[in-house]
């Protein structure tokens, strides 16, 4: 993507997207539309608009844009075999400059406008242990922060019934 097509989609907000993705363990995927791909954290207790909770959130392979629509169920044998949903969607605003600084700086700010999740959030990595993977995905205290807020799945019985099994669109070794 060049600059000129990045800076545009910037002022119209970014996409992201969480995924509800039940593979060995029932966890979420966090994703940034960042310089033409989804920039992915593995979220294991998934988001929350509680900025009391700061929730780990592992880096991952980049995927395509196109996995932003994915939904179905990853077949047994491939990566990540097992139910993945659209949880939340929407787009977002980087609040501090170049989101690929940001990534580099090991912080990034950005304000999402999605059907769950709203508001102010960071992403920071954390420093002097692990594997450099391990970052916090942190709600900031604002007008649509929640102290009572409580994740609800979006894999429902109904949901997982009208899901059929599909190939992921990348290549996420």
């Amino acid at each position: 993507m060049t600059e000129r097509a990045v800076a545009e989609r910037k002022s119209q907000g970014l996409r992201f997207v969480v995924h509800e993705h039940k593979a060995t363990r029932l966890h979420h995927d966090f994703r940034l539309e960042i310089a033409g791909v989804l920039k992915s954290w593995a979220v294991p207790k998934g988001p929350s608009m509680n900025p009391a909770e700061r929730r780990l959130a592992l880096m991952v392979s980049d995927h395509p844009l196109v996995y932003a629509e994915f939904e179905g169920i990853i077949p047994e044998g491939g990566y990540g075999a097992g139910p993945v949903v659209i949880w939340d969607t929407g787009t977002y605003v980087p609040l501090e400059g170049d989101p690929r600084d940001g990534i580099k700086a090991g912080k990034l700010a950005f304000e999402l406008h999605g059907k769950r999740l709203k508001g102010v959030f960071a992403l920071a990595r954390m420093t002097g242990r692990g594997t450099g993977k391990e970052w916090l995905l942190i709600k900031k205290r604002d007008a649509y922060a929640d102290p009572g807020w409580t994740l609800e799945t979006a894999l429902t019985p109904e949901k997982l019934k009208a899901l059929k099994i599909k190939t992921p669109p990348c290549d996420t070794e």
